[in-house]
């Protein structure tokens, strides 16, 4: 293999290796609008968000968008671990464009976390692991 290349391959790579990075750690590019226009019924057009009285945390994305996929796990995770405690609610904006709208989202994912009173204290703008949101509800006073 010539020196070129294996330049050209070395660099291919990083490019990469970057991309698979910022597809983890950085918000999709993808569009807020879904791309075929339907709206689906959700089970939290029923909810009051916030919750009245409860800590609350919306994780604002699309069940096709790779880091929300990467995080509909710990969503799960979470929505276990603090039933009772806190509400966690994930809304799909492809299938209901209107909550991008109410909430002036750019990119997906993104985490609102609201205290009790209803008041919105924090926004995370792409992927959030599990122990970063756990320290933003232990900050809100969920234990």
């Amino acid at each position: 293999m010539s020196k070129e290349n294996f330049r050209m391959i070395s660099a291919f790579a990083a490019i990469a290796g970057i991309m698979v990075l910022k597809t983890i750690y950085f918000p999709c590019n993808c569009s807020v609008e879904p791309p075929q226009a339907q709206i689906a019924e959700a089970n939290y057009e029923n909810k009051r968000i916030p919750t009245d009285g409860m800590v609350t945390m919306i994780d604002l994305g699309a069940t096709e968008c790779i880091p929300c996929k990467m995080m509909a796990p710990i969503i799960a995770e979470l929505e276990k671990e603090y039933a009772g405690r806190a509400d966690i609610i994930f809304i799909d904006v492809w299938k209901d464009p209107t909550q991008a709208k109410k909430y002036g989202i750019r990119a997906i994912p993104t985490q609102i976390f609201f205290d009790a009173a209803g008041k919105e204290v924090h926004r995370n703008v792409g992927f959030m692991d599990k122990k970063r949101i756990v320290a933003v509800l232990t900050r809100l006073g969920v234990s």
